[in-house]
């Protein structure tokens, strides 16, 4: 294994770890030597080269996000890394939508990644140097129509970002974020049929850029949220 890719020394829960981008985000840290758990909401199912899946896992709830934080570092004999992939997106207009979809695009995108930054917390401070890598999206940053919930919550995870890098950085524990453009997923391709998805983002390889900022190559990356556009 290349030593300047290898993560042999890392031990990482990935939330929303059932997804497609989930499972690409294992699979690339699994290849380059990192031990890795995996928490979703969905049932749990056996994974390739992944130490344990936690199903079921409601991360709105801190108790239960505690119990599983704790249940996957048992496991992995230790936690050094935590990649916040958890979320979800709807696309509703300010007039014509719901006010419940702005709750739900906030539990979904932001309170999950707050709950589950908690819950690893005690184990990252304990094996420091250790390291947070949260999903935000480009859409952050300039949102389009129909877009207002799911921009307004990831914004949240930007800002999430950099308060708790600057909370933890005298503390060994850095804290960065990655802004996908488009994920090429079945269901990206399935909701914009007559959209072209070689330009979108392969989910290895933003699963590539996570891999990095985990990695000690980037020991001195923090509080910086980055753009992975493809040709978006």
């Amino acid at each position: 294994m290349n030593p300047v890719t290898s993560l042999q020394d890392l031990r990482v829960i990935v939330t929303g770890g059932l997804g497609v981008l989930g499972q690409a985000t294992a699979a690339v840290l699994s290849e380059r030597g990192a031990k890795v758990a995996l928490i979703d909401r969905a049932p749990a199912h056996p994974v390739p080269g992944v130490a344990l899946v936690i199903g079921d896992v409601d991360l709105g709830d801190e108790a239960a996000a505690a119990r599983a934080f704790e249940q996957a570092r048992a496991a992995l004999g230790g936690l050094n890394g935590l990649v916040n992939v958890a979320g979800g997106f709807t696309w509703e207009t300010v007039a014509d939508g719901a006010l419940a979809t702005w709750d739900a695009m906030y539990g979904m995108n932001l309170r999950s990644a707050v709950v589950a930054s908690r819950a690893a917390l005690p184990h990252l401070l304990a094996a420091a140097p250790a390291a947070i890598v949260n999903v935000g999206a480009l859409a952050a940053g300039k949102a389009g129509a129909g877009m207002g919930a799911y921009a307004a919550s990831k914004a949240g995870v930007a800002r999430l970002t950099e308060a708790l890098a600057e909370e933890l950085k005298d503390r060994g524990v850095r804290v960065n974020a990655v802004l996908p453009s488009i994920l090429d997923t079945p269901a990206n391709r399935a909701s914009m049929p007559k959209a072209d998805p070689a330009r979108w983002v392969p989910p290895r390889s933003l699963a590539g850029v996570i891999a990095f900022l985990l990695s000690a190559q980037a020991a001195d990356v923090s509080g910086a949220s980055i753009p992975v556009t493809g040709r978006v």
